[in-house]
């Protein structure tokens, strides 16, 4: 038998290959949302460790921004492990993303000048492999710096969260631009649940899910992340956001 043909050395090279390529066994560990109706949606069953996935609010105001980086919060609370997010602008309210679940001592900020900034921290964390996830607030993702970005989260297996936060509506219009995250998600605030008696409700999101590789688009009316990080499917209720002006961003 030719060693070409050797069923010892194909499978020594086959090591090599799973070796060299060193994220076989990460690419199937998922983080599962606990939700079915979300979670078949998603290959695996689940947020893939070992990725990166976009979040944004459904428009350029603050409440919808608040809700994208509280879905965000309620994704790193229910990993285990140190979390590190990465911003520009101080002003996250450690108090909400503890009611998501996600406790500041499990939190390390770093602060940076600029977006840039943002991605060397973020890339930096994700190479680390010790973090349970990097989160990161950015305007823009550059194609060429979400393939970095998703090569060093291959590499250790650490999800990575980018939290796209706009200043003002014009630039918005980069959500429809093309990165290598896995999935994207848009997440828009909704009436509270409504009580059978006097009070508020807990607060509802509409979570568009308008990318996933190797799966399909889909919508869910969600309550928002609980005390650990956790959401449950609503009924659909008539009082939606008007995302018309944002349809044209589906493109990936």
């Amino acid at each position: 038998m030719s060693r070409a043909h050797n069923p010892r050395v194909i499978e020594e090279l086959r090591d090599r290959i799973a070796h060299l390529e060193g994220n076989a066994a990460k690419k199937a560990t998922v983080l599962p949302f606990g939700v079915c109706e979300m979670d078949e949606h998603l290959p695996g069953g689940g947020l893939s460790y070992g990725a990166l996935h976009e979040i944004a609010g459904g428009g350029a105001g603050t409440v919808d921004g608040a809700a994208a980086a509280l879905f965000a919060a309620g994704i790193a609370a229910r990993s285990k492990g140190k979390v590190l997010w990465c911003l520009t602008r101080p002003d996250l309210f450690f108090p909400a993303i503890a009611q998501a679940g996600l406790h500041p001592d499990r939190v390390i900020f770093c602060e940076g000048d600029r977006q840039e900034d943002v991605l060397a921290s973020m890339e930096e964390g994700l190479s680390f492999g010790g973090l349970a996830a990097v989160v990161g607030e950015l305007v823009r993702l550059p194609m060429v710096a979400s393939r970095r970005l998703q090569l060093a989260a291959e590499k250790t297996g650490t999800m990575g969260l980018v939290v796209r936060r706009w200043r003002r509506q014009t630039e918005a219009s980069d959500f429809g631009n093309p990165t290598a995250s896995t999935t994207r998600w848009r997440i828009s605030v909704l009436p509270s649940q409504e009580l059978p008696v006097a009070g508020v409700g807990r607060a509802r999101w509409l979570a568009e899910l308008m990318r996933v590789k190797a799966g399909e688009c889909a919508e869910f009316e969600i309550g928002a992340c609980d005390a650990k990080g956790r959401l449950c499917l609503l009924p659909q209720s008539a009082n939606r956001p008007d995302t018309s002006t944002w349809r044209g961003s589906r493109a990936s």
